[in-house]
């Protein structure tokens, strides 16, 4: 066997290091053997660029133990699972965060997040790792939420070797290849390794720790405007070509001036009619109740504060009365039993209203065919599909796709 050049990287120590780190952390291998390890001398210990480069300097890997490696491993695969480089350039712009200092303050708060919680259970803390209790903090918080608390003195000049690469701050190295060099991840495979890495951590939720589930849980279901996407979509139903389109004689067309003696309607736009079918089943918690009617009045304010032009039926396996809406509150929301909201649609639209917005859990059946109207649905989210209050092996439905969909919570 030849013998190493003096000075190589010793990629044998480097790689049983990975295997150690994906056989304690073993929801976190997809994202381990992802990585790509670029030999550097200009980096102290290892660090990552934002294309899954890991930079790795051959005398830190001679000094550090196999066991210390695979925590240095994980630590630099959490700063790209959990988008440091994009959140500390959000951040940046957003409290105007410039020079070296503030990203070394950034890097220190990124390791804080991710070194709270995941040593121990097999995988060892690896010599220098910064803490929240290092610095008197408590533990189980974001980075966005470290920077506000600490700034750089004295007592932390024995960080000021820390470099973790543009992976952990954004902000790109000299030694970087960058965008355009070999062996990068484009945003989409870098997206699906995340997503790969949360399947698993959501498969087994027991074995990792509150931080990576609660990261999971995110990269599953991001969160999203929800009021801004139903509010939106309301606006567009109710200002969409057609909707309050009536002809009125109160004015003449212009093609009247080209048929003497025959008077001819113009089209005239009024304000549009919304009839609101909200869900009142058993499978609807009172909460989202709540939440429906606090939607009922944001619709009001969507046709400009015309409250007679909103009509509100309450549904579960029968309609209910409709309520023409004086006020967002003390509307009667009555029921309680199974889901049927085939009844509810039929009632509402005996109004004959430009829009109907439905307000439901989805364990319904829908119309089989098209209304005449606009259809919104706003659908309370739910962890699974496969419920029903009589029948446990029914499956739900999507909203059909003539609905708006907007996904509420």
């Amino acid at each position: 066997m030849t013998a190493e050049a003096p000075g190589a990287l010793d990629l044998e120590k480097l790689f049983a290091a990975r295997l150690h780190a994906a056989r304690v952390r073993p929801y976190l291998a997809t994202a381990l053997f992802a990585l790509h390890p670029v030999e550097s001398r200009e980096v102290p210990t290892m660090a990552v660029d934002q294309y899954w480069r890991c930079y790795v300097s051959p005398a830190f890997v001679d000094r550090m133990p196999v066991e210390d490696l695979a925590g240095v491993w994980v630590h630099e695969v959490a700063h790209l699972l959990r988008d440091h480089h994009g959140r500390s350039e959000r951040v940046a712009r957003q409290r105007g965060l410039t020079g070296p200092g503030e990203r070394l303050r950034m890097n220190i708060a990124a390791d804080l997040e991710i070194n709270d919680d995941v040593y121990g259970d097999g995988l060892a803390v690896p010599q220098g790792a910064v803490r929240p209790q290092d610095l008197g903090l408590p533990e189980g918080e974001l980075m966005e939420d470290y920077l506000r608390q600490f700034r750089l003195g004295p007592r932390l000049q024995h960080l000021a070797w820390m470099e973790c690469g543009s992976g952990a701050d954004g902000c790109r190295r000299k030694w970087e290849r960058g965008p355009e060099g070999a062996h990068g991840l484009d945003r989409q495979d870098q997206d699906l390794v995340r997503f790969r890495v949360a399947q698993g951590i959501n498969g087994r939720p027991g074995s990792a720790p509150k931080g990576w589930r609660r990261w999971a849980e995110e990269v599953f279901h991001p969160p999203q405007p929800w009021r801004e996407l139903l509010g939106g979509a309301i606006r567009a139903a109710t200002s969409g070509a057609g909707a309050g389109d009536d002809y009125s004689y109160g004015r003449q067309a212009r093609r009247s001036t080209a048929l003497p003696g025959v008077v001819l309607p113009s089209l005239r736009r009024r304000p549009p009619r919304v009839g609101v079918v909200v869900d009142t089943s058993g499978s609807v918690s009172d909460t989202e109740l709540g939440s429906a009617l606090l939607e009922v009045a944001a619709i009001v304010r969507a046709v400009g504060g015309r409250r007679d032009l909103v009509s509100v039926v309450s549904c579960d396996a029968a309609a209910q009365t409709v309520h023409p809406l004086c006020r967002s509150t003390g509307i009667p929301l009555v029921g309680g039993g199974g889901t049927d909201l085939r009844t509810g649609f039929a009632r509402a639209l005996r109004a004959r209203p430009d829009v109907v917005v439905v307000l439901t859990d989805g364990h319904t059946p829908w119309p089989a065919a098209r209304p005449a109207c606009r259809t919104v649905v706003g659908l309370f989210s739910r962890p699974g599909t496969s419920w029903s209050e009589h029948d446990p092996d029914h499956r739900s439905t999507p909203p059909p796709a003539w609905a708006r969909t907007v996904v509420i919570g």
